[in-house]
């Protein structure tokens, strides 16, 4: 993966980490590196949510389609996957291309402040996960542990989802990016949004519902319609 070979260090990071200290926070050529701060903004509204707001004041989010979606723990690699590409496309671009890390942070930043405003003002939740599961294995067992630290409260819009669109149109714009790695990335991004539905942390309403939400961000980030005033 490119992120990886990068990391790994056969290229040159365009920005120097290495002697950064918390005080040259706000020196012009580490003043991006706040936009990390977004991240502490929303996991604090994610534990008061998930807390503050009980299940039973939630609207159930239910569709047919969900009912035609049978469980599969197997599809919780690209869930976990997940992890792995939003942590890495953020060191990538932190690390290579600080506009597209500012663009990208910007995305999820709109993403998570909308959705988490959802959240508090029409608070949803999903009752699609098994009461058992008819299987005993790895990815159960997982399933089981990823189940007991996120709340199957806080769904509609999906965030899994609206970050891996996110994801994906950034790295679709990233002309160091080859075209391997593109297919990859859309590829990944697919099986991504369709495993929140397969393992059960979503319904299919929660994954339409994060495509208004990632209209609005590209929008908003890209400058889509409108040019950008300098």
């Amino acid at each position: 993966m490119e992120f990886l070979t990068h990391v790994l260090g056969l290229r040159k990071p365009v920005q120097d980490y290495r002697k950064f200290k918390l005080s040259a926070i706000n020196e012009p050529k580490y003043q991006h590196i706040k936009l990390l701060g977004g991240w502490l903004v929303y996991f604090a509204l994610y534990f008061l949510t998930e807390n503050l707001i009980p299940a039973s004041a939630c609207h159930v989010v239910h569709s047919a389609v969900d009912d035609l979606i049978p469980f599969n723990e197997f599809f919780v690699i690209p869930y976990v996957f997940w992890y792995l590409l939003v942590f890495g496309t953020l060191l990538w671009f932190l690390l290579y291309n600080i506009d597209g890390f500012k663009k990208v942070s910007t995305y999820i930043m709109i993403t998570q402040a909308v959705a988490m405003a959802v959240y508090i003002l029409w608070p949803s939740r999903q009752d699609l996960r098994p009461a058992e599961f008819l299987r005993d294995n790895f990815f159960t067992h997982l399933m089981a542990f990823i189940y007991s630290f996120d709340t199957s409260t806080g769904v509609c819009p999906s965030l899994h989802v609206a970050y891996s669109l996110g994801i994906a149109s950034i790295w679709l714009r990233e002309k160091q990016a080859s075209a391997v790695w593109k297919v990859f990335v859309c590829i990944a991004v697919a099986v991504i949004c369709a495993a929140t539905t397969f393992v059960k942390q979503h319904s299919a309403l929660d994954v339409a519902a994060a495509l208004p939400l990632c209209a609005l961000a590209e929008i908003l980030t890209f400058h889509v319609f409108f040019p950008k005033k300098r």
